[in-house]
């Protein structure tokens, strides 16, 4: 049976983590991959090293802060066509967003991918969180036009949203914080009232499992750490879902990434 693997990964500046990221897509399955926190401006982006290890991409990025791209594997599926970067009519200079449709070759299955890096939001009622806000609203517009058109669709990426106290190591010190307050968690769940499924949460009900440490305080050797990575899938894509994961081994390398992978596997 076919299987198609999704992967998002805040990798925390793709100059620093260029071989990380090429070694792991050469010794895994992954078929897409959408990446956050690039910190490169177009010009400086390793196109051609990518090219090499056998995948194809998109990205948009800005200097030092930012920055989005989208991996395919050119083996297992066609190049990205339809491609969106940035949300369309959210008037914003931030590099947050690409999506595209992707054709798995071997099945002929196609899927919209959309990854995205949410803002952070710095600390509830500051101008930041606002902005979080409201480019969550914007966010949310574009998918429910995005599904009507495109209704198998996975939301990658790193959301910047820890939606339950599950999904927290110590709720009680982060309550009302950011990452956790309340509107944050409502527009989590706005989206998902669109139609789509948390797939890691789907497949691990009462879980514990983190993507995100803190690199101060030996967050991660203490697991002490947050799941704000998400994937989420639309309706019509959940018959397929196999399985969803957060490959953690990446976050205990040398000079890691404070973000580990977050993977989603379907059958067709």
């Amino acid at each position: 049976m076919p299987t198609i693997t999704l992967a998002s990964w805040n990798v925390n500046s793709l100059k620093v983590r260029l071989p990380q990221l090429l070694d792991w897509l050469t010794h895994s399955s992954v078929d897409a991959i959408v990446l956050q926190e690039t910190k490169l401006t177009d010009d400086q982006f390793p196109v051609d090293a990518i090219q090499e290890a056998g995948f194809d991409v998109v990205f948009t990025g800005q200097k030092t802060y930012n920055g989005v791209a989208l991996l395919t594997r050119r083996a297992t599926m066609g190049a990205p066509v339809d491609v969106d970067l940035n949300l369309p009519g959210f008037p914003d200079e931030q590099k947050r967003l690409v999506a595209a449709t992707l054709t798995h070759l071997a099945s002929g299955e196609s899927l919209r991918f959309v990854g995205g890096y949410f803002p952070n939001g710095m600390t509830p009622g500051s101008w930041k969180y606002l902005y979080k806000l409201d480019w969550l609203r914007a966010l949310r517009t574009y998918l429910d036009t995005s599904l009507k058109t495109y209704p198998r669709l996975v939301l990658g990426g790193d959301f910047n949203i820890a939606p339950t106290d599950l999904d927290v190591w110590n709720p009680e010190s982060w309550k009302d914080g950011i990452l956790v307050s309340p509107p944050e968690r409502q527009a989590f769940q706005d989206l998902l009232s669109l139609g789509l499924t948390d797939s890691y949460r789907h497949c691990h009900p009462d879980e514990v499992g983190y993507s995100w440490w803190d690199y101060r305080m030996k967050g991660f050797e203490k697991n002490h750490g947050l799941r704000i990575d998400h994937l989420l899938i639309s309706d019509a894509l959940m018959p397929q879902l196999s399985e969803a994961n957060i490959h953690t081994a990446m976050r205990a390398q040398a000079q890691p990434s404070d973000h580990a992978p977050v993977l989603v596997t379907f059958n067709f």
